[in-house]
């Protein structure tokens, strides 16, 4: 199992390139199901969950091709992937898989409303809490398919296809919104989702659906209109840009000091936590090459943050935050109202010489004048990136172990922060 090595104390002055969104990768992987022509998805990142889909898909009976790369193309470049369902070869998705990643749940939709009929494993525990997919089966009853979950299987009927509704999400759901979007892009009639998540991934997988035909208006809104089809069509598409990865490699910039442009990154999909970083005494300036992140000198000043749907502070960027406030002047308090078990890198953090108290769903955070160098466990994605960036700024040699965490959501990381003058290196243990 492989880990990384950070000596800390080196400023962050360079490039780095930001890879496209992995949460909006897999989704429009997904929705190739939806077509028997080939979808072509350009700016796919290189990432584990990414592989791990592509077996998946596969057992279906996607077909999948990577172009080569282009002549002078960097070595960590991205290459388009052609995805072609012509047959589904097996409507169930077994435990084996799908346990292994819970958004490989999703093809639920596309499989019911293609096929008439999906059986797919509930995706079981989660490492931040249980993240049901009640909203999802929820979104598809709607939808006027029967389900039955038994032995661990939802198994989902529809023969005569799926009928337009209005689905009223009693909370914000990411997975259901996608869910709904993709089994009702294929449902006879209107559809309204009512309370639909706004994420950007969300309107990049309707742009993505209307390409292939499917009438959809009011994406990246609450209220959100589709009007079924009788089929799709094939299509060529661009992933969008990875706000997470940019939001990641913004609050290190912060953490260690100097000045980094972030290139690709789209600032307004990301605003509020680009708006904390400046609070917390860094510089952020768009340009026309992507943003670009100072800090020279000055030192972390305490900010506040509460998560929230989009378009409030990310989730998935609260880790890395907490990591930042490690070293502010004064005391932060950091909310999250997303995910429960969402606190696990506290306990790491400490061991680098952080001061966080817990009270629920509230760290309360004080500054320190230093961290300390230490051997950590990565527990999930965005807790064991949280444990990068206080190394960068801690004091000697600090050890994440288990990066098999990180390899899942962040493509060629060493690669990117050592390109900008960070002392870290991946270590393979021997077999």
């Amino acid at each position: 199992m492989d880990r990384i090595r950070i000596v800390g104390g080196q400023t962050l002055n360079g490039v780095i390139q930001i890879s496209g969104a992995k949460n909006a990768a897999l989704p429009l992987m997904i929705a190739s199901l939806l077509t028997a022509e080939t979808l072509t998805l350009d700016n796919v990142p290189n990432l584990a969950d990414v592989s791990m889909l592509l077996r998946i898909l596969g057992h279906h009976g996607v077909d999948h091709s990577i172009d080569g790369r282009r002549f002078g193309a960097a070595p960590n470049a991205s290459r388009p992937i052609h995805l072609t369902a012509r047959d589904i070869v097996d409507t169930m998705a077994p435990y084996e898989l799908v346990s292994k990643m819970r958004a490989s749940f999703w093809v639920i939709a596309p499989l019911l409303a293609r096929m008439g009929e999906a059986k797919v494993s509930l995706p079981g525990g989660c490492a931040i809490g249980t993240r049901p997919v009640d909203l999802l089966i929820m979104a598809l009853e709607k939808l006027g398919a029967s389900l039955e979950i038994e032995a661990g299987y939802v198994h989902a009927k529809a023969p005569k296809g799926l009928k337009g509704a209005t689905i009223d999400f009693p909370k914000v759901t990411v997975g259901g919104t996608h869910t709904a979007l993709m089994a009702a892009s294929l449902a006879h009639g209107h559809t309204l989702l009512v309370n639909a998540a706004r994420e950007p991934e969300i309107v990049d997988l309707a742009d993505c659906l209307i390409k292939m035909g499917a009438k959809i208006k009011g994406a990246g809104q609450s209220l959100v209109e589709i009007e079924g089809v009788g089929s799709l069509n094939g299509a060529s598409h661009r992933v969008l840009p990875d706000r997470i990865e940019a939001g990641t490699y913004a609050i290190a910039a912060a953490m260690a000091g100097g000045d980094v442009m972030l290139e690709g990154a789209e600032a307004g999909l990301l605003q509020s936590a680009l708006d904390a970083i400046e609070q917390a005494g860094a510089n952020v300036a768009v340009t026309n090459e992507g943003i670009r992140v100072r800090r020279n000198g000055a030192g972390i000043m305490p900010v506040d943050i509460t998560t929230a749907p989009f378009p409030g502070f990310p989730t998935d960027l609260q880790a890395q935050f907490m990591a930042l406030m490690t070293k502010a002047k004064g005391s932060s308090k950091i909310t999250e109202t997303i995910f429960e078990n969402r606190f696990m890198h506290v306990q790491e953090l400490a061991r680098l010489g952080a001061h966080i108290k817990l009270d629920g769903d509230v760290a309360l955070v004080e500054g320190v004048e230093h961290l300390q160098g230490a051997p950590v466990m990565a527990t999930d994605l965005r807790a064991s990136v949280s444990l990068v960036i206080a190394a960068l700024a801690a004091e000697g040699e600090t050890m994440v172990n288990r990066v098999y965490h990180l390899d899942r959501g962040f493509e060629h990381l060493e690669n990117k922060l050592g390109g900008c003058g960070a002392m870290i290196e991946r270590l393979s243990n021997p077999a």
